[in-house]
C-alpha cells in the first residue's frame, strides 16, 4: 500500500470544513482568510483524486469521496493529539512504565508504603514489579529488564549502578518455639553454635549472606548450614519443622507461622541495610520520581 502524501494541516483543514460545509466559517474558526483555505482544500484533492466538496451557489456539501474520508482524518488527528500528549507525559514523568524489582521480605517493610506513595501520584504509570532476590536484581540492572531495585545490602563494586539505604533495621534469632534458647528474652549469638542453621544460599544474596555468617564467625563460630531456602518464609517454615536456627532482618518476624519463635540477640548492634538499586545513566523521569520518593533526589 501507497504511504499517503497528506498534509497534517490539509486534513485539519479538511474536518473543520466538512463540520462547517460554509467557507467563511470555516476560514474564520481556522484563522486564516478564505482563499488559503480554498488552496488546502483544492491540494488535498489533488492528492486524493477526487473532489471531496461539491460547491454550488449558497451551498457546500461532502461529496461520496469526501464522506469517506471524514472518519479517517478525524482518526488520524485524534491518534496524533493522544499520541502527542502520550508522549508529552512520558517524557514528564506522569505516565510510561516503571519495572521494579523487590527482595520478598522486603513486601513486609518499605515496598507497601513506597508502591502506595507512588501510585496516587502517578495513577496513569503502569508498575511492573518483579520478586527477586539481590544478585538477580543486579543482573536485571545490567540486562535493563528492570528499572529500579529495592534490595538487601547493596554490593559495593558496582561502578554503574547507585544506590540508597532506605531502611537500616538489626537481627533477630529465628527459632523452633520448642528450642530451649525460646525462653529466653534475648540470645547470645554463641549459644546457637551447636545448632545446625537454615540460611539463604550466598548465590542469592551474597553481602547479606556474608554479614550473616560474619555474625556467627564474631561469635566464635562457623555455622553449620543443614538447609538452605531461596525465601525468608521458607527458611521460616523450616525452622518451625525443626530442620534448625537462624539469623535474619528484625522485620522477618511479621511472617506469622506456628512453631517459630522470634528473639532479641546479642551482641544487637548490627544492622542490615535495604536500599534502592538503579543505573546512574538512566534518564527516565519515573526512575527519579521514585527515587525522591524514596529518600532525597539521586546525584
Amino acid at each position: 500500500m501507497e504511504r499517503p502524501e497528506l498534509s497534517l494541516p490539509q486534513l485539519h483543514t479538511f474536518v473543520v470544513l466538512a463540520e462547517e460545509l460554509h467557507f467563511g466559517r470555516a476560514a474564520a474558526r481556522l484563522g486564516i482568510a478564505q482563499p488559503p483555505l480554498s488552496q488546502q482544500i483544492r491540494r488535498l484533492e489533488d492528492k486524493v483524486g477526487h473532489a471531496l466538496f461539491s460547491r454550488e451557489p449558497g451551498r457546500v456539501a461532502l461529496t461520496p469521496a469526501g464522506r469517506e474520508l471524514l472518519p479517517a482524518a478525524r482518526r488520524a488527528l485524534t491518534d496524533l493529539a493522544d499520541g502527542l500528549d502520550a508522549a508529552r507525559a512520558v517524557g514528564g514523568g506522569r505516565a510510561g512504565r516503571l519495572r521494579i524489582g523487590f527482595a520478598a521480605s522486603l513486601a513486609l517493610t518499605v515496598l507497601p508504603g513506597l508502591l502506595r506513595t507512588f501510585r496516587q501520584r502517578f495513577p496513569d504509570v503502569r508498575l511492573h514489579i518483579h520478586e527477586m532476590t539481590a544478585a538477580p536484581q543486579i543482573a536485571a540492572l545490567h540486562d535493563k529488564t528492570i528499572d529500579v531495585g529495592l534490595l538487601r545490602e547493596p554490593p559495593s563494586d558496582e561502578a554503574e549502578l547507585g544506590f540508597r539505604t532506605v531502611l537500616s533495621e538489626p537481627f533477630v534469632a529465628v527459632l523452633p518455639s520448642a528450642h530451649p534458647l525460646a525462653a529466653q528474652r534475648t540470645v547470645d549469638i554463641a549459644q546457637l553454635a551447636e545448632s545446625p542453621f537454615v540460611l539463604l544460599p550466598r548465590a542469592v544474596g551474597p553481602h547479606l549472606h556474608d554479614q550473616i555468617t560474619g555474625l556467627c564467625i564474631s561469635a566464635g563460630f562457623t555455622p553449620q548450614v543443614a538447609q538452605h531456602a531461596v525465601e525468608w518464609q521458607t527458611v521460616c517454615a523450616l525452622v518451625g519443622a525443626g530442620l534448625g536456627v537462624s539469623l535474619a532482618p528484625a522485620s522477618i518476624r511479621r511472617i506469622r507461622l506456628r512453631g517459630v519463635a522470634f528473639r532479641g540477640i546479642e551482641p544487637g548492634t548490627a544492622r542490615t541495610r535495604v536500599a534502592v538499586a538503579w543505573r546512574k545513566n538512566d534518564q527516565n523521569p519515573l526512575v527519579t520520581e521514585l527515587l525522591a520518593m524514596a529518600g532525597r533526589d539521586p546525584r
